[in-house]
């Protein structure tokens, strides 16, 4: 068993930065790979970034590439998703998630945070 707790989630301006941590307990041997999901109402959760737990390589979705940046401490087992330029299309509730892959599809994520709210406003 794997438990992430998210946090730093907040309003935040129009053109402002913010970064959420993802704090990881349990398991963390048999980890592989931590990711950031986000979901706002009435669509998809959407996949943001990832980074493998070991050697610290990343992998981003195009429409965030650039803005987000994902990094992570394992000796605080921890994972940090970066955010900047904020719009308000970036509200929504954000998600971290663990799995033995590193991929995009939420479906390869056995384990999740219960997420942390980002509203994006002025």
């Amino acid at each position: 068993q794997v438990q992430l707790v998210e946090s730093g989630g907040g309003l935040v301006l129009p053109g402002g930065s913010l970064r959420l941590s993802c704090v990881v307990s349990g398991r963390t041997y048999d980890l592989a790979a931590v990711a950031w999901f986000r979901q706002s109402a009435g669509k998809e959760r959407e996949f943001l970034a990832a980074i493998r737990w070991i050697g610290g390589r990343t992998l981003y979705a195009d429409s965030v590439k650039g803005r987000f940046t994902v990094s992570r401490d394992n000796a605080k087992n921890t994972v940090w998703l970066e955010m900047s330029s904020l719009t308000p299309e970036d509200t929504a509730v954000y998600y971290c998630a663990s799995g033995a892959y590193m991929r995009k599809s939420s479906n390869e994520y056995n384990y999740w945070g219960q997420g942390t709210q980002v509203t994006v406003s002025s």
